[in-house]
């Protein structure tokens, strides 16, 4: 049988410890996504880039599905993490690109005053498999040449 969507370990982190992720209860949308390492997570300064946390995964999924990167609901009021972007979205051909492998990352800011650890191991947020649909004269043809932010390049 062709395996339809998951998670794997992205190159370079085979020998870290990653975990698949997996629900937690029969009923949960999303699959929880642990950091790969320490980190830490800045306080907010003006101009500055989010950080991006590794996860040291890669998802595979059918062509007409997208993997939908949500924040840890807890994570903006005890940890004063919120994702820059809001959601992310891991597009089908972002697996196996050349510049990355495919490598989830969460870009996260910091509003709080102090720094933030993230442990590795340490939940970062949630990941969901979702179908969508396409417009009646769509007809993309564009071929994915790199990683993180490539759609435009």
């Amino acid at each position: 049988m062709k395996n339809l969507r998951g998670f794997e370990v992205a190159k370079g982190f085979e020998n870290k410890g990653i975990k698949i992720p997996y629900r937690k209860t029969k009923y949960s949308a999303g699959y929880d996504i642990e950091s790969a390492e320490d980190i830490i997570i800045p306080s907010f300064k003006k101009g500055m880039a989010p950080t991006l946390v590794k996860t040291g995964l890669k998802a595979y999924m059918q062509d007409d599905e997208v993997l939908m990167l949500y924040n840890r609901s807890s994570n903006p009021k005890k940890k004063g993490l919120i994702l820059a972007n809001s959601v992310g979205v891991v597009d089908k051909d972002y697996y196996g690109n050349p510049d990355n492998d495919g490598h989830i990352m969460f870009a996260l800011y910091n509003i709080k005053e102090e720094d933030v650890l993230i442990k590795k191991g340490e939940v970062l947020g949630q990941a969901i498999f979702q179908k969508y649909f396409i417009t009646d004269d769509d007809n993309a043809e564009g071929v994915r040449k790199g990683g993180f932010g490539s759609t435009n390049k």
